[in-house]
């Protein structure tokens, strides 16, 4: 039994993660059939992908996603290389570091047009 040390949050971190990640894909499909219905109905979609709130859901996404691979890397070492469970917290500890670098790189990225005022995707 885990009884709350690492594994048992990867696990359920992964989990979490993989659900936001299908969640994204389901919004997406419906962003994507918009554009049957027409160029100004799917230009309005889009146009609400640029509001602060969407891109502070987009920046969990990137967390999700980021977190997500890195975990799926880090259970596959731990399947496959024999002593890869004597490193389990060390490599959630990893995990979360580089899910951090990422997450913190493109969220400057991401969050940047709302901080400077931007109306549109991009500032120019």
């Amino acid at each position: 039994m885990y009884r709350g040390q690492s594994g048992m949050w990867s696990w359920l971190l992964h989990r979490v993660t993989g659900v936001a990640v299908l969640l994204f894909l389901l919004v997406h499909i419906v962003d994507i059939t918009m554009l049957g219905f027409g160029p100004t109905i799917y230009n309005n979609a889009l146009s609400v992908f640029a509001t602060p709130l969407v891109r502070f859901f987009s920046l969990a996404l990137i967390a999700s996603v980021l977190y997500h691979s890195f975990n799926g890397l880090r259970i596959l070492i731990i399947d496959f290389w024999p002593a890869g469970a004597q490193y389990q917290r060390l490599f959630a500890v990893l995990t979360i570091l580089l899910t951090l670098a990422g997450f913190i790189s493109m969220g400057y990225f991401v969050l940047l047009p709302v901080f400077q005022g931007c109306p549109g995707v991009t500032c120019g």
